[in-house]
Formats: structure tokens, C-alpha cells, sequence
């Protein structure tokens, strides 16, 4: 009995949502999406770092806007009709992030994550749960709650650390 606990464990299916930055095909957790949309018009931030657009009303939510393409320096950022806003719920809070389109929902066992490699990829390895090869494509893992609230976007404060040094 305990042989079938550990291999089901080894076999759990998680989705991810596909899209695409540049000429890479990323991934996140579906779980952490809230809605996909249109791009719109946001409201800029001054002194905002060039990848944070601004934010924009949803619905009474102020959201943070990021273009994933601008922070990892992938694609072209224009903003057409077709640009896609992924909007996400992360550690409470809803943040949008702005991609060059939405692939498709995939389902992945944890045998098939390989870990992320240390180089080669547009962004910091801490952000990447792992590569996935679907369809004779490579896919990028990404952590985008990690992401999303690292020091690094600054977009949520940082929780305090009780430890004096």
C-alpha cells in the first residue's frame, strides 16, 4: 500500500497556463491565474521602474501592471488589440502581467519538470520551477508567485524580518 502512495505521488498532474514571451514558451501555475484580458490604457507610476506600465482599476482592485517582456528584456513591447494581460492572485493581492499571447493549458506530472539549468534562460533560475518539454517545444517553468512578490519587482512590501542582526 505504501508503494502506491509514494508512486502517486510521483505521478501528480498539475496545470499550467502556456504563453509566450518573445520567441520562449513560459508557463505558470493555472492556479495563481485570476482572469486573462485585453491590454488597456493604465495610469503610470512616477519614478517606476520601465517594466512596471502602472496600475488600473479592476473592478474596485488597484492593480500593478508588469510587461514580463520589458522585465526580461524578450519580444517587443507594443500594445495592440491583441496584447494579453494575465491577471494573477498572488499573496492576496491581484497583479496583471503582460505577455505577447496565451498558448494553452497543459498538464504536467512532476516526472516531466526537469530542473532549471543555472544559465541560458532570460531570467534568474530562483524564479523557475523547472523545463518541460511539451509538443517537441521546450517550456519555461515559472515561479510567478516568487516573482511577483520578490524584493527585486517591489511590488508588495516585504514582510519584516523579526530576527535582530
Amino acid at each position: 500500500m505504501a508503494t502506491n502512495s509514494a508512486l502517486a505521488t510521483h505521478t501528480q498532474q498539475r496545470e499550467f497556463l502556456t504563453f509566450v514571451l518573445g520567441d520562449e514558451h513560459y508557463a505558470l501555475d493555472i492556479m495563481a491565474v485570476k482572469e486573462i484580458r485585453g491590454y488597456e490604457p493604465v495610469t503610470r507610476i512616477a519614478n517606476a521602474p520601465p517594466f512596471i506600465k502602472g496600475v488600473l482599476n479592476l473592478r474596485g482592485d488597484i492593480v500593478p501592471i508588469v510587461d514580463l517582456r520589458m522585465k526580461f528584456n524578450v519580444g517587443e513591447a507594443t500594445y495592440t488589440e491583441f496584447t494579453i494581460v494575465i491577471m494573477l492572485h498572488v499573496d492576496n493581492r491581484i497583479v496583471g502581467v503582460v505577455v505577447d499571447g496565451v498558448s494553452d493549458v497543459i498538464n504536467l506530472s512532476d516526472d516531466e519538470i526537469r530542473p532549471p539549468p543555472e544559465f541560458g534562460v532570460a531570467f534568474d533560475s530562483q524564479y523557475l520551477v523547472g523545463l518541460a518539454a511539451v509538443d517537441e517545444q521546450l517550456v519555461i517553468l515559472v515561479n510567478i508567485e516568487k516573482l511577483i512578490s520578490s524584493d527585486e519587482l517591489g511590488l508588495f512590501e516585504q514582510k519584516q524580518n523579526t530576527v535582530q542582526e
